[in-house]
């Protein structure tokens, strides 16, 4: 493969086929796709176009079922479980739908838990932890756990998760499905900030007309296939 420090994400010829049954669903057919450093993409389409797919296929949390994916320089594809797990880890920032932060953990401390996975020290990794959630507009709820805050002050406990390790890449899954228009708007305010000014990836599955109207690049999916690709 030809090497491209500028590309963060390149997938050649990926499929992905479910099996329910005796019945065959293709969830991908034939997609290649290239994100480059610094882009702020949104993946959309219908509910069964793919989007969800793709992205999972990405982020590491799915396999296609053939093709070939990359992650900066490293393949995914023929990974073990292990080594598949610290690419994530190291490489792949996710923002959930549903937050997903660990209940019994303070706001600070769920920052944190990434580089504490990577063994990060311990100064190292509150000074980090503290200075974005400082950034995100969360300074005095350091200590909070996440039943205290509201679902937009969940959400952006989720985002410094995502961000503090400086990941390659951040995979927003609906990241505003749960949030009014105004926490919503917030929120895709506050990462699209990030990435002009800290210069961060992202790439969104929505079908949030918000997220469309902020994204560089918009790439329409349909049946499993990439149909069309805007740049606003």
């Amino acid at each position: 493969m030809t090497t491209d420090d500028d590309i963060v994400v390149r997938l050649e010829k990926v499929s992905r086929v479910y099996r329910h049954g005796g019945i065959e669903v293709h969830a991908l057919d034939q997609v290649d796709l290239e994100i480059r450093r610094g882009e702020f993409a949104a993946l959309v389409g219908p509910s069964g176009s793919g989007k969800t797919t793709l992205l999972n296929i990405i982020g590491g949390l799915d396999r296609p079922t053939s093709g070939r994916v990359w992650i900066g320089d490293v393949e995914l594809t023929g990974l073990s479980a292990a080594k598949l797990a610290d690419v994530r880890l190291r490489r792949i920032g996710f923002v959930f739908q549903e937050y997903n932060l660990i209940p019994v953990l303070s706001a600070l401390e769920n920052v944190e838990y990434v580089m504490l996975l990577q063994g990060v020290p311990q100064d190292e990794r509150q000074r980090r932890a503290l200075a974005l959630l400082r950034d995100l507009g969360l300074e005095g709820m350091e200590h909070r756990r996440p039943a205290e805050l509201s679902g937009g002050q969940q959400q952006r406990v989720a985002v410094a998760r995502a961000i503090v390790s400086e990941p390659l890449i951040v995979l927003p899954d609906e990241p505003t499905a749960n949030l009014d228009s105004a926490a919503g708007g917030a929120l895709l305010d506050l990462m699209r900030t990030l990435n002009e000014r800290k210069g961060i990836t992202f790439v969104f599955s929505t079908h949030d007309p918000m997220v469309m109207q902020r994204a560089r690049r918009i790439i329409r999916m349909r049946d499993g296939r990439i149909v069309a690709q805007e740049t606003p």
